[in-house]
């Protein structure tokens, strides 16, 4: 009896790839790409190494990151003319920060496009802060070489609208733990309890925090440092109890 022969890396990347219709994920960035340059901004570094070093977006993301500072710092320069240079530095940091390029992410529903490798599927990982930030200026990288500067830039304002017209210089570095003992205090909920774990090798440890409110786990979050983690945990628990004050009453 043969035994079956298992894909290639190329050929399980085109499955996965062909497993999900993008035309919604196209039709909501407003651009077309095509298949090869659509296929690499969709693929993280975890799939890749898992099906024999494929390439990944991560070089994307490098040429999106800088597509998106630059076309931000644009519009806030031309849009608030009075505003000093530390406060649209500021209010583009915010504004260009993990969190706001993962709110756009779920605006327009870019987890469910995500090429994971089998550990992140397991973990969450298509609902990753940094995973959705990584992937959106690796997308933008891909605009930006397929159809030039003014494009991707035109896409960026468009999907960051929102937030360049209501940017606060105040927003930066926020600190989300005293954030959500503010707001559960307005709430008159229990203080945060926070728990933490770490994983990998002693150079490259990788955080994991949880938040907990009256018993309710409101959000985790993942950093380089427990601090970091904490932080990012606070900040989704925050957006829980913001959207539904009533989320800590178990």
């Amino acid at each position: 009896m043969s035994r079956k022969r298992r894909p290639t890396g190329e050929e399980a990347l085109d499955t996965a790839f062909r497993a999900v219709d993008h035309a919604p994920l196209l039709r909501a960035l407003g651009v077309e790409l095509s298949e090869e340059s659509l296929r690499l901004a969709l693929t993280h570094r975890s799939f890749a190494n898992e099906n024999g070093s494929l390439p990944n977006n991560e070089r994307l993301e490098f040429l999106g990151d800088a597509v998106l500072g630059l076309s931000v710092a644009t519009r806030l320069y031309l849009q608030y003319p009075s505003r000093p240079e530390s406060g649209i530095s500021k209010m583009r940091a915010s504004i260009v920060s993990r969190y706001g390029l993962a709110d756009i992410a779920r605006e327009i529903d870019l987890g469910a496009h995500l090429l994971l490798g089998r550990g992140e599927l397991v973990t969450e990982g298509r609902s990753k802060d940094s995973i959705l930030a990584d992937t959106t200026e690796a997308l933008l990288g891909a605009i930006y070489l397929e159809h030039g500067f003014e494009v991707a830039r035109d896409v960026v304002l468009r999907l960051f609208k929102e937030k360049i017209d209501s940017a606060s210089a105040d927003s930066l570095h926020r600190d989300w733990k005293t954030a959500l003992q503010e707001r559960v205090a307005e709430l008159k909920l229990p203080m945060p309890v926070y728990a933490a774990t770490s994983t990998g090798p002693e150079h490259e440890l990788v955080f994991t925090a949880t938040v907990t409110v009256n018993g309710v786990e409101l959000g985790s979050g993942e950093g380089q440092s427990k601090k970091l983690a904490e932080q990012e945990s606070a900040h989704r628990a925050f957006r829980v109890l913001r959207e539904n004050p009533l989320a800590a009453n178990a």
